[in-house]
């Protein structure tokens, strides 16, 4: 028989790419999605299966985490082998400006999980919980292992490390399988808009296209360690299948700074930026173009716009504003994957170019699509932070 999956935070990034890598190996998942007045699935429209079809192995569950009771129905229905929660206010920034909502959700929202397991008496049930590398926070030690102490530095930070431990004291106190991942910093072509690297892909993207003049950032010296998401799930994957459940940071090793990813997705597309300043004085200008990679990766007809652009004074793309920066900031994060590579075997595929690569292809391509529609006279639907 198919092992049944339950996926908390399915519509998010890792629900999407978790979800489709089980669904290839034969699993029958459900997952559960917060109520909205707008759809809120584009992640998974692919993936989705009309509640007609008969033999569906991909299922959705209007839920929250902040409700117990209706976690619990939804456990006892579907009566799943393995649990993912990687539902979470998972922006670390506006848990500054919503701090009691997510203690709710990130840290009390685990314990219903953990405790609706145990009422319901699911010994079979195998849980996995989303850690964070913002555990860390004000870093201890250089690099951030299992035994590292945490220093949590944001609301989202402390309520993720009470969903850390009550995950530990359940697994030592009733022999339950349940495993922290500590993930470090994991993003995607689908990643949310307003998390850093998604919007500088998003922004030099259109920069690119003459559709954007300057993108506003916080702390650009802040320096994390970024993997692909798809690599991240397959680690939650393995560290479910281990025979003894235990606690892993999953990381690439290597860390870099916001500038210097911003500095990376400009030359995947062809662009030269240059940085002077410091702390809010700091700006990035645009200096050069490479053109045979600009014209194999977004085309001859914004080429001229971009050269006419460098030689004015107009080419300032990056600035500071200061109502990114955090109260308390995380300066660096990077991850030693050492447990992970030698008990789970899990290697990443991806290395940071070809993660960029990938988030860059992306959205050039949609805001050539976009490009090409309000230039059609089509209205295009505004995102705003």
């Amino acid at each position: 028989m198919s092992k049944v999956a339950l996926i908390t935070g399915v519509t998010g990034q890792d629900g999407a790419y978790l979800s489709e890598y089980l669904l290839k190996k034969g699993y029958i998942v459900h997952g559960i999605k917060r109520r909205s007045s707008m759809f809120n699935t584009d992640r998974i429209d692919h993936l989705y299966q009309d509640p007609h079809t008969t033999n569906r192995n991909f299922i959705l569950h209007y839920g929250d985490l902040t409700d117990s009771l209706n976690l619990t129905r939804i456990i006892q229905e579907v009566q799943p082998d393995e649990i993912y929660n990687l539902a979470a206010m998972s922006h670390v920034k506006v848990s500054f400006d919503t701090p009691e909502y997510t203690a709710n959700a990130d840290g009390i929202g685990t314990l219903r999980i953990l405790e609706a397991v145990r009422l319901l008496g699911l010994k079979k049930t195998r849980i996995y919980q989303a850690s964070t590398s913002e555990l860390y926070g004000m870093v201890q030690e250089i690099p951030q292992t299992e035994r590292t102490p945490f220093y949590p530095r944001s609301p989202y930070a402390v309520a993720k490390m009470y969903a850390y431990w009550i995950t530990v004291n359940y697994r030592e106190a009733y022999g339950m399988h349940a495993s922290n991942g500590i993930l470090f910093n994991h993003e995607s072509p689908i990643r949310g808009e307003t998390f850093v690297t998604r919007k500088v892909t998003r922004a030099v993207s259109r920069i690119a296209l003459g559709m954007l003049d300057k993108v506003y950032l916080g702390n650009l010296s802040s320096k994390r360690d970024w993997g692909h998401a798809k690599d991240y799930v397959r680690a939650m994957y393995l560290i479910l299948q281990q025979d003894k459940p235990d606690d892993y940071v999953i990381a690439t090793g290597i860390t870099t700074s916001i500038r210097d990813f911003i500095t990376m997705a400009c030359e995947e597309v062809g662009l030269e930026v240059a940085f002077k300043g410091q702390g809010v004085d700091e700006v990035g200008y645009l200096v050069g173009v490479d053109e045979m990679r600009f014209r194999e990766r977004v085309g001859d007809e914004y080429l001229e716009d971009l050269r006419m652009r460098i030689l004015s004074n107009d080419n300032e793309i990056v600035k500071i504003d200061p109502m990114y920066f955090r109260p308390t900031e995380v300066d660096l994060l990077i991850g030693d994957p050492a447990k992970s590579q030698q008990v789970l075997g899990w290697k990443p595929k991806y290395d940071l170019q070809g993660l960029v690569a990938d988030m860059m292809a992306s959205d050039v391509k949609l805001f050539q699509k976009e490009s090409y529609l309000r230039n059609g006279g089509y209205r295009i639907l505004n995102f705003f932070e």
